[in-house]
């Protein structure tokens, strides 16, 4: 299996600090591993949108956050007030949840509109559409994965790490080979180890989301590849 530096793997994460029940002092501490590690971003509940910009000010890590999290169920006006709130608080990326039951219900001009008034909202910012594909089968994978890219946004993604399954190494493929050059993938859900992030990486995902980026991140200094190998893995924290 192909390795990567340190410094080239911290540019791919996205370090999920999402979990409802955290305190305030756990956010922090999270915020802190992201700094100190120099992962890409970190990905916060929105109400801590704000408090991430300044903690992270200077830091070189962007702050991301969730729109419509967790199920993607939020009306597309909701949606829309959420990102402008968020762009105004200082979110750089957006992660949108796509309307789930809409897509499986084959409303695809619905699913469509909704991406893109998010995408229209955040401007020129970076916006990631995540399918859940642990809910979807692989024509609706394929499907949610177009409409991302007709709608406008930047990345389709995995998973939101709460849906019972995470980012498998086949959907991620099949992401990648249902959108053009322009599109990246997201895996997120269950990558948790130096391995599992080296084979969603050489499946086609350009970033990945994970609350174990410290773990990840020591491993990969130690090249330590011993990980669970990654067919669907454990989704035990996003």
């Amino acid at each position: 299996m192909a390795t990567i530096t340190e410094t080239a793997l911290a540019a791919t994460l996205d370090h999920a600090i999402l979990k409802p029940e955290l305190t305030r002092a756990q956010v922090d501490a999270e915020l802190d591993i992201a700094a100190q590690w120099r992962v890409f971003s970190v990905c916060v509940r929105p109400s801590d949108v704000a408090h991430a910009a300044q903690r992270l000010a200077g830091t070189g890590v962007a702050v991301g956050t969730v729109i419509g999290f967790p199920h993607g169920t939020t009306s597309t006006a909701g949606k829309v007030a959420e990102a402008a709130q968020a762009l105004a608080d200082g979110a750089t990326e957006f992660d949108m949840v796509v309307n789930i039951g809409a897509l499986r219900s084959g409303f695809d001009e619905v699913v469509t509109a909704d991406i893109r008034a998010v995408v229209q909202a955040t401007g020129l910012h970076i916006t990631k559409v995540i399918l859940e594909t642990a809910l979807l089968n692989e024509e609706e994978i394929v499907r949610g994965s177009t409409l991302a890219e007709v709608g406008g946004a930047d990345f389709v993604k995995t998973s939101t790490g709460f849906a019972g399954g995470g980012a498998t190494t086949a959907h991620v493929r099949l992401m990648r080979g249902s959108v053009g050059p322009r599109m990246q993938v997201k895996a997120s859900g269950g990558v948790r180890s130096y391995a599992d992030a080296l084979q969603m990486l050489a499946a086609g995902a350009t970033r990945l989301g994970t609350s174990a980026s410290g773990i990840i991140l020591a491993e990969a200094r130690r090249g330590d590849q011993g990980g669970a190998a990654l067919g669907a893995v454990d989704n035990a924290s996003y």
